[in-house]
């Protein structure tokens, strides 16, 4: 059999769009959007209310099979097994050897954009590639060469990038990226950094993607976050793209990253609590990155720079209180962990007054008595006995937007 025989195109419409393999049972969701059963309903399954592509909230959680779709795949598998194409598209795991598979490791290290293609094309074909491809020796090493060297074409790094966000959820496969990745950590990072500053928007987010995944000790975490210049440019992206999916993937890496006091002062000095108070007052935007906003204001807040930034913000304790009823639960907790750092821990008068300003007495009252015990409802006790002493002292009666009458504030 000649090599150009061993690949089958794959159109893009037959892949999942959360595994990116070939669906076996394609279903829809009330947004439009195609996923296999299996993949979607792990993505419902972990909590998640929002469609994966879109990042739009579900209305229902509920699917229906996409008869019409998955018969087409059905006459695609049997054409595809009676006529194999010619060379443009995806090997498989059962007809690529380990010699070819050996071949390819080779011309990874000598940088062969070519074979670089057609490596990410087979993983991305199945589940059953990455496993295959993952268990030759030498591959995370070549990888990490090649991470390590300077002057790297980025169409070359992009690629290499691609592999490793493929390949990093097989098993053993984070662990061994991280070992050798951070034993040349200056040389690595700095080449994960060109991709995210100049590599097409996709690379960037498989770049911090990558980035969060083998982040995985406070050690690796600090040498991530102290990578010269790589906050600049996390920010920089936040400020100036205007892809929700880019924006989610740098939140979730800041997240990951903000173990120290250092690093939170280095975030509050690139105007975290701005971008972030911009993106609260958004109302079209897509819940994920509301809730990671607002996880990442919970955790500065634990200091004293963090909650000056977000008290001196024009429209930041305003945002949190006006999203306040409309949360998922665990975005909820840090709203109120944020509110009760400011007025409890730091009993700053003017956040109490924006708080009531926004109506918050209220709505933390209604908040508290939907909490069981816990955390939540001890801090909404605390916020709403100061802020009564502030509403007394004022003067200030504040009445429930919903006009609900059986709570009175003060």
């Amino acid at each position: 059999m000649g090599r150009n025989e061993l690949y089958i195109t794959v159109p893009n419409l037959f892949r999942c769009p959360i595994s990116l393999d070939v669906m076996k049972s394609p279903v829809s969701l009330c947004t439009g959007v195609t996923y296999d059963r299996s993949s979607i309903q792990r993505w419902l399954d972990t909590g998640h209310d929002t469609c994966p592509a879109t990042m739009q909230v579900l209305a229902t959680k509920d699917f229906v099979p996409n008869l019409t779709l998955h018969r087409l795949i059905n006459l695609w598998t049997q054409s595809s097994t009676r006529r194999p194409d010619s060379g443009h598209s995806t090997p498989t795991a059962t007809t690529v050897s380990d010699q070819q598979v050996g071949i390819w490791i080779e011309d990874i290290k000598r940088l062969k954009h070519e074979s670089l293609v057609k490596i990410v094309e087979f993983l991305r074909y199945s589940e059953d590639n990455r496993v295959f491809f993952v268990r030759f020796d030498g591959l995370i090493e070549e990888i990490i060469v090649v991470l390590s060297r300077d002057e790297v074409e980025i169409q070359i790094l992009e690629l290499i990038v691609r592999i490793l966000d493929l390949i990093l959820l097989q098993n053993g496969i984070r662990e061994n990226v991280h070992r050798l990745l951070f034993k040349n950590n200056q040389n690595c990072l700095s080449s994960f950094l060109s991709v995210i500053q100049n590599g097409k928007s996709k690379s960037k987010i498989q770049a911090v993607r990558v980035l969060e995944s083998i982040s995985i000790n406070n050690e690796s975490k600090r040498l991530v976050a102290e990578t010269q210049n790589l906050m600049l440019v996390l920010f920089h992206l936040l400020k100036t793209e205007n892809d929700p999916a880019l924006h989610d993937s740098v939140l979730s890496l800041l997240i990951s990253l903000t173990v120290t006091r250092s690093i939170k002062n280095q975030l509050i000095q690139h105007e975290l609590v701005e971008v972030l108070s911009k993106t609260l007052c958004n109302k079209n935007v897509a819940v994920s990155l509301v809730e990671k906003s607002l996880k990442l204001l919970s955790i500065v807040s634990t200091c004293t720079e963090g909650r000056n930034a977000i008290s001196e913000d024009p429209k930041c304790v305003e945002c949190i209180v006006e999203r306040l009823m409309k949360l998922p639960k665990t975005a909820r907790e840090d709203a109120v962990v944020v509110l009760w750092s400011l007025c409890w821990s730091l009993r700053d008068g003017k956040v109490q007054e924006k708080v009531m300003r926004s109506n918050g007495l209220t709505k933390l009252l209604v908040v508290m008595q939907s909490e069981g015990e816990g955390n939540v409802r001890r801090m909404c006790a605390d916020l709403v006995k100061v802020l009564r002493v502030g509403c007394k002292d004022g003067g200030a009666v504040m009445s429930y937007e919903t006009k609900t009458t059986h709570i009175m504030p003060c």
